[in-house]
């Protein structure tokens, strides 16, 4: 038999809450079966599994849940994976420059503040040499 999963499982195992997943699940990247009276039971298979760490993994690269999801498809589907290598090339490409930018960003930011405490370190040095002038006076 299968592995299966409840929606609380897998909450816990990657602490998610299961409104996220419902989530993930409203944006097509799960798709468990349904059980119990109604359908009100979510049971996860080992391939919902699996895409979830990989959207996870996709997360924390930065890519959007969509970005995820298509990348996530094209690997379901038993085609060549060429397209789906080139595919997930480019997504990694435009995110390296994206965040190379934000990084050049951040490092301009980085010397302004450096350049605002050396000033404000020399104005205080020099108010610091002057007091003992004006207490003289």
């Amino acid at each position: 038999m299968a592995t299966t999963y409840t929606i609380s499982d897998l909450a816990r195992e990657f602490d998610l809450t299961t409104r996220a997943m419902r989530f993930y699940e409203d944006m097509g990247l799960l798709q468990p079966e349904r059980s119990g009276p109604g359908g009100r039971n979510r049971v996860y298979s080992a391939r919902d599994r699996t895409r979830l760490k990989l959207t996870l993994r996709a997360k924390r690269l930065g890519l959007s849940l969509s970005e995820a999801r298509e990348l996530i498809d094209m690997y379901d589907s038993p085609r060549d994976t060429g397209p789906q290598l080139r595919k997930f090339l480019a997504i990694l490409a435009q995110h390296r420059k994206q965040l190379e930018e934000q990084l050049a960003d951040l490092q301009a930011n980085l010397d302004e503040v450096k350049e605002h405490e050396r000033e404000a370190k020399a104005l205080l040095g020099r108010i610091g040499k002057e007091a003992p002038r004006a207490r003289q006076a």
